[in-house]
């Protein structure tokens, strides 16, 4: 007798389809931005004619450059699946500790007399600090991450306006804003060091262990852990590299704007999580690229540029980006099928 069994309703190759779809949507979210940079700056052209001039570009990269720098560090912090709300604290604090060592009392400072090498290499110690501090509390006590940084962001902030006395902070050596005023091929070198930390961590994650590690923890921590990976020694590393990176970028925003005042980096960390999510970074962990993250920087930079040249009030820049990032999490929810926690 011939076998009338029925065939499977479901074919083996469906997840295998499945998994091939989730990842090309992935990959069309984080190119998407692609397009829409392109249209914005055809607009831009078309709007003002000073856009596509080659001083105005060139501004549109150095005031990009810190807060691509703090983007970096939050996409690090993101794609681990935790949160640093600290980091825009970091971004007025550690360089308002080095402005103070090398400072005379006379001009607000410390009177310490610190030599600006010595200064500086207090500033990125000062950022791994807060960011040690951040990692023990979250990966060794087991503190919420989001509850930890937002504490800390608020801590942060009020030990600077307590160490300035609320007072904006002048006359730093040279090597303070060297990063913004020095340029090659005409370009700040800031802009230069924003876009190797980008390519070398894209590497990293791309190619190496740590970096494939970052997108086991972010995808499930305790299947990362059964594989051999030390989970907590990673994260807690993360942190400190994302203080660093944070730090650095406080230094380039002192060089851009040339002082150090009470309320730098403040409310910068709206505009970080707007990068990183409109540039694909999963606020879930464990998905994004460094593309994706540098994408939403210069997306928001084009944007924040052709808002400033038609004369547009800043408060509406805030709320422009807040609906930036409402549009990202929609176009998340779309393209990966599965709400958000």
């Amino acid at each position: 007798m011939a076998d009338t069994k029925a065939p499977p309703l479901t074919s083996p190759r469906l997840p295998d389809q499945r998994a091939a779809r989730a990842v090309l949507l992935r990959r069309a979210r984080e190119l998407a931005l692609v397009p829409a940079l392109l249209l914005l700056v055809v607009l831009g052209a078309v709007v003002n004619d000073s856009f596509l001039t080659e001083r105005n570009l060139i501004s549109i990269l150095g005031a990009s450059a810190a807060l691509a720098m703090v983007v970096l560090a939050e996409s690090l912090v993101l794609i681990t699946g935790k949160f640093d709300l600290s980091l825009e604290s970091v971004v007025g604090i550690a360089p308002a500790v080095g402005a103070l060592l090398v400072l005379p009392s006379a001009q607000a400072g410390w009177g310490t007399g610190f030599p600006a090498p010595v200064a500086l290499l207090a500033i990125l110690v000062a950022g791994a600090a807060v960011g040690a501090f951040n990692g023990v509390l979250v990966v060794k006590f087991k503190l919420n991450a989001f509850i930890v940084t937002l504490a800390m962001l608020i801590v942060l902030r009020g030990l600077l306006v307590g160490a300035t006395k609320g007072k904006t902070l002048f006359g730093m050596p040279d090597s303070f804003s060297s990063l913004a005023t020095t340029t090659f091929l005409d370009v700040p070198m800031s802009v230069w060091l924003a876009a190797v930390a980008f390519a070398v961590t894209g590497g990293v994650l791309k190619y190496h262990r740590v970096g494939r590690a970052l997108y086991a923890i972010g995808g499930n921590a305790e299947a990362a852990r059964a594989a051999g990976i030390r989970v907590e020694r990673v994260m807690l590393g993360v942190f400190v590299v994302a203080g660093v990176l944070a730090s650095v970028g406080g230094i380039m925003q002192t060089g851009y704007v040339g002082a150090i005042s009470a309320n730098q980096g403040q409310n910068m960390i709206f505009t970080v999580f707007a990068a990183a999510v409109i540039g694909g970074i999963s606020l879930d962990g464990g998905k994004g690229t460094m593309f994706g993250a540098l994408t939403g920087v210069l997306l928001l930079g084009v944007v924040q540029n052709l808002l400033t040249l038609a004369q547009v009030p800043s408060f509406w820049i805030q709320a422009i980006y807040g609906g930036i990032i409402l549009v990202a999490l929609m176009i998340a929810r779309v393209t990966t099928g599965r709400a958000q926690d």
